[in-house]
């Protein structure tokens, strides 16, 4: 009896681990999505090993969505990008404060799927529509709280005259302290890069999606 219940414990742990290598094994098994226009979707069997190793975890995780295709190109590189898009934990930034800046380099760089995923996600975190509807329209919003107010200023000057204020850096400091400034940085320069990605392959939208943004001469008044 003892050695039948050893052998049942050895079974059930070959198939343990047989089920957690899984995932690894079948990612390559799994509709690949990827989309794009000048850089087309690729295939998971013309991929090389290391863009292969990028997708069976992108597809053991959150998925092959937004520039992952298109950095699947410079895989040292979407490693590097990937770092630091995971690099914000512990700040003092807010996710609705995150959100409100991702929709402002959006609007400025007239991105419309970076704009599509981060309107709703930027309303679920606590940003008002209005709010939302102005900054798509190029207008000021009226009524943001102080909170929102100092990083719309922030971002808003940081993009339209590639400088800032003492005013507005002080204002941001107070608010955010000098790591949140940092991380602020670090957050429009990340979804710059998005946008230029986007905007250069002329990132297409997905199903029945409709472009939510107009061409402005001035889209940060």
């Amino acid at each position: 009896m003892m050695r039948l219940g050893l052998l049942a414990v050895c079974v059930a742990s070959v198939a343990g681990i047989a089920r957690s290598q899984e995932p690894a094994k079948s990612a390559a098994k799994q509709p690949l999505q990827l989309r794009g226009d000048r850089f087309r979707g690729l295939t998971y069997e013309e991929m090389t090993p290391e863009q292969k190793a990028l997708t069976d975890r992108a597809l053991a995780g959150r998925g092959t969505i937004g520039t992952f295709n298109i950095l699947l190109r410079s895989p040292g590189l979407s490693e590097a990008v990937r770092g630091t898009a995971g690099g914000r934990a512990g700040s003092p930034l807010t996710q609705k404060q995150a959100e409100l800046a991702i929709i402002i380099n959006a609007r400025y760089w007239t991105t419309q799927f970076e704009w599509l995923v981060h309107h709703r996600a930027a309303v679920q975190a606590g940003v008002s529509e209005a709010t939302v509807t102005s900054i798509a329209e190029g207008r000021r919003p009226t009524s943001m709280p102080p909170d929102e107010e100092v990083v719309y200023n922030f971002v808003r000057e940081l993009l339209k005259t590639k400088q800032m204020s003492d005013p507005t850096f002080a204002a941001a400091k107070t608010l955010l302290g000098e790591r949140g400034i940092v991380d602020l940085i670090g957050l429009v320069g990340f979804y710059q890069s998005t946008s230029l990605m986007m905007n250069v392959d002329r990132y297409p939208m997905q199903g029945d999606q409709k472009p939510e943004l107009k061409k402005l001469e001035s889209p940060l008044p």
